[in-house]
């Protein structure tokens, strides 16, 4: 199974960087995704492993055999661009066979790969109809099912789902992970998405301007990320993210709420402080607050609120705020422990909140 390394790459357009000194392993046989905001290098990073991109500085393995310099067509990788690039003069049979016929595997065993496939993604029925008797959601089930024929051990998938409403997303993201199972191999899942990040992945690698900024356990990576952006690049509803000073002793002020840190630290000066949503709670005794938006999302409800010159966001079950409005009172307390720390200049993690934070 394949293992992927990058080792100190970089990509340079017109001398600004793309890719910026990125090192970076993807462990065999995982779900990892790769996300991040648009122009973060997410699909630069892809094309470099396909081979149809070379690095300006760096080496690039896979299973510990550096491929940096090796043509595309040696490569045994499959990859599922962000188009659909169907053939439309063909059936949806030969558009997903193609790769196997390219190699002029056997027609026996491109018939049984291609209903495996077919199989999994619940598209037998299409065989015999060409692109555009296909609706999108079909179109897409077709691409990436070309993509997944190749017989290889590395999937290389740049935001496949990218368009579809949310309910054909969710089906297919569930077809992803059985697919990546049943064929046993190792999946690199490009996203822009931070719920579909976290929805998908085993490990997520967090990729922003051009850097690695964070790569740890999908579950890691959402309760400790060791670097601000991460904390705001993945998860929904969006972090809270507030300005305070760390005095000595590990005393945090933020002048919505003062904690000490549960380990110590040399650090003294400017921080910021992410407070996930759920570490906000609605409570009667809270400190004060006034609620500026209010987001059903069915059984939860997004709340936007405002505690001093900060606005705030929570997510709380729609029953307990029913009877409130835009202007009503939202009096609120903060977990303390659910407070980490950050060098405002660095963006690198300090420590994380212990005990009770004063409001």
């Amino acid at each position: 199974m394949s293992s992927v390394r990058l080792q100190n790459v970089s990509r340079l357009y017109h001398h600004v960087p793309a890719l910026d000194d990125v090192t970076v392993e993807v462990a065999s046989q995982s779900l990892t995704v790769l996300c991040g905001p648009p122009a973060a290098g997410k699909s630069v990073l892809l094309r470099l492993l396909v081979g149809l991109e070379q690095p300006d500085r760096g080496r690039i393995f896979i299973n510990g055999r550096d491929i940096t310099d090796m043509p595309p067509a040696q490569r045994s990788i499959g990859y599922v661009p962000q188009s659909f690039a169907l053939f439309p003069h063909v059936s949806v049979f030969d558009n997903i066979a193609y790769p196997m016929a390219l190699q002029k595997v056997a027609r026996a065993e491109i018939e049984r790969r291609v209903g495996q496939v077919a199989d999994i993604l619940r598209i037998q029925p299409l065989l015999t109809k060409r692109p555009a008797q296909l609706s999108g959601g079909e179109k897409q089930r077709t691409a990436i099912a070309r993509g997944m024929l190749k017989n290889a051990d590395l999937f290389l998938l740049d935001d496949p789902l990218v368009g579809l409403d949310f309910k054909l997303r969710e089906s297919l993201m569930e077809d992803l992970k059985d697919m990546r199972a049943e064929l046993g191999a190792t999946f690199l899942y490009v996203t822009s998405d931070s719920l579909e990040a976290l929805t998908m992945a085993e490990d997520i690698i967090v990729l922003d301007a051009g850097r690695v900024i964070d790569a740890n356990a999908a579950a890691t990576v959402y309760h400790r990320p060791r670097h601000l952006r991460a904390a705001e690049l993945v998860g929904f509803p969006r972090c809270n993210v507030l300005p305070g000073k760390l005095e000595p002793g590990g005393l945090c002020r933020t002048g919505i709420v003062d904690f000490h840190l549960a380990l110590p630290t040399n650090f003294v000066g400017e921080v910021a402080v992410a407070a996930r949503p759920e570490h906000i709670w609605h409570r009667p005794d809270g400190a004060p607050a006034t609620i500026r938006l209010m987001e059903n999302i069915g059984a939860e409800c997004v709340v936007y609120f405002e505690a001093g010159e900060e606005t705030l966001v929570t997510s709380v079950p729609s029953p307990s705020v029913a009877h409130l409005d835009i202007g009503s009172p939202f009096p609120f307390k903060v977990s303390a422990e659910g407070l980490l720390v950050y060098d405002r200049a660095t963006g690198e993690l300090l420590g994380q909140g212990q005990g009770h934070a004063d409001a």
